[in-house]
Formats: C-alpha cells, sequence, structure tokens
C-alpha cells in the first residue's frame, strides 16, 4: 500500500501519493466516493518509468476540503495547480493528467484554465457533457440521502453498481474494500463534490481547443457514464485514443487493471 505525503500550502493541507523518479510526471486523479488509492495498480505500473502524483481531492483523507459556501469543479482544477505548483520541479514542466469520472471533469476543467501546462490528458470513464435535468434532479435526491442517512449509507449502497455484473459476482472483496475506504471522505466533501457536479458547464468545446492528445476509457457495461454518450465526444480532439474494455463497468482500473495500465502506457509513450 502506498504512503500518503502531506503539504501545508496557503493553510491548507494537502494529501497525495508522490512515487517514481522520472522526469515525465502523471497526475492521477480520482473519482467520487474514491480515494487516491483507487490508482494502486496504476501507480505500481506507471512509478517505474514515471513520477506519478495522485492527491485525495479536497476533503478526502486529510486534504482539506476547500472553505467556500459553494465549490465549483473549476475550484478543484485551482486547487490541483496549487498543489502542482509547490511540487514540479520548474514552473514550466507540462504534464499528463488523467481523470477518472468526477477527476475526468476536474481534468477537463484544468485543461481549459492551464492549457499550457499539459502535453496530453485522459477522461477515464468519464464525460464533458454537463448533466442533464433529470441527472441533476437524481443528485439533488441523492444528496438529501446523504443529509438523512450519511454519506457512508449512501455510497455503501452506490458503489456495487458502478462494476459490471461479473466483476461483482467473483471480486466481492476488492468491492467491499472501497466501500470502507470511502469512510475517509466527510459527508461535506461528498456533498460538495455532487454539487459541483451538478452544475458544471458543458466541456466540449474543451476537446474541440484542445491542441493535445486525449485519452478516452470506456467501460461496455458502464451505466454511470454510458459508452454511446463518450463515443460521441470522442472524434472532437484532433488526435484521439480510444479504448473500449469489455465486460468492465465504470472503474476500469480494478476491473481490467492490466488492460488499462497498458492503454496508458501507449498513451504516454506516444506523448512523450
Amino acid at each position: 500500500m502506498q504512503i500518503f505525503k502531506n503539504i501545508l500550502i496557503n493553510n491548507i493541507y494537502y494529501s497525495f501519493i508522490d512515487e517514481g523518479n522520472g522526469k515525465n510526471i502523471v497526475l492521477l486523479l480520482h473519482g467520487f466516493g474514491e480515494d487516491a488509492t483507487i490508482w494502486q495498480q496504476q501507480i505500481d505500473f506507471l512509478q517505474k518509468k514515471y513520477r506519478v502524483i495522485a492527491p485525495n481531492l479536497a476533503g478526502t483523507n486529510n486534504s482539506n476540503l476547500i472553505d467556500k459556501s459553494i465549490i465549483t469543479i473549476e475550484d478543484y482544477a485551482i486547487w490541483v495547480n496549487q498543489l502542482l505548483e509547490n511540487l514540479l520541479p520548474t514552473i514550466n514542466q507540462k504534464i499528463t493528467i488523467l481523470g477518472h469520472s468526477m477527476g475526468g471533469y476536474i481534468t477537463l476543467a484544468f485543461a481549459k484554465l492551464f492549457p499550457q501546462k499539459l502535453n496530453g490528458f485522459g477522461l477515464i470513464h468519464s464525460t464533458a457533457f454537463a448533466d442533464s435535468e433529470e441527472k441533476k434532479q437524481v443528485r439533488l435526491r441523492c444528496i438529501d440521502a446523504m443529509e438523512t442517512y450519511g454519506g457512508y449509507a449512501f455510497l455503501k449502497n452506490t458503489i456495487p453498481n458502478l462494476f459490471s455484473n461479473y466483476f461483482k459476482e467473483n471480486n466481492f472483496n476488492q468491492v467491499e474494500n472501497l466501500i470502507e475506504n470511502s469512510k475517509t471522505i466527510s459527508n461535506t466533501a461528498l456533498k460538495q463534490y455532487y454539487t459541483a457536479m451538478m452544475n458544471r458547464e458543458n466541456t466540449t468545446i474543451v476537446l474541440q481547443n484542445t491542441t493535445v492528445p486525449v485519452l478516452f476509457i470506456i467501460g461496455k457495461e458502464d451505466v454511470a457514464t454510458p459508452m454511446q454518450d463518450v463515443l460521441q465526444q470522442c472524434h472532437l480532439p484532433n488526435q484521439s485514443f480510444i479504448q473500449i474494455l469489455e465486460n468492465v463497468g465504470h472503474i476500469g482500473m480494478l476491473e481490467a487493471p492490466e488492460k488499462v495500465n497498458v492503454c496508458i502506457a501507449n498513451f504516454l509513450k506516444s506523448i512523450n
């Protein structure tokens, strides 16, 4: 298991994994209901050639909450940039960001705000589409459920639905471990994440305007980020790398780690 490091920036604690000594830097952003250890198998694989940084987003584990009444996805991108500015060896160091689900939304916001800092980015089971009005109503009901029953109870019911049926049936312990890890996320953070996701804007223009390669990893059985939605976006960047994973739901990093690792390695090799 990786050891978390902590740094104090402007009186805010950041908790993160920082492994490997490669000159090229890969930043991994976890999704809702997860922490940085969701990337464990990718970190172990990539650190042999790259420096891999995986933060616990604000409010998860020992990372402090962002002190604002209403948090946006852009706020999390700025938070990520503040961490990078303190960790990168030079101010002009370009990096690759890979974001899972909510982490992908933050990646797109980062690409919009700080495009000059990227040599490529990836959406791992994520989308540039904004929430539909129907999805926003669902998120509001979920926030109410978190307020009534607590974030852990909410995640205990929802996390299993993110996996393919095959994985759930054959990897019960991994699903349970992910649920238990979610205890490190405060209820306040979970509600902030959901509100930020609910209010995010459509960022397909970011995909259209980017000058760097974009990786799309898609689960064929993903109910949270349906394959057909993502396929509508893959043609937007000038250069796209696309991997569709059979018998995989929303968390390919756990469901098909070897395939995800190879896909990421090939993407990184092509841009570095």
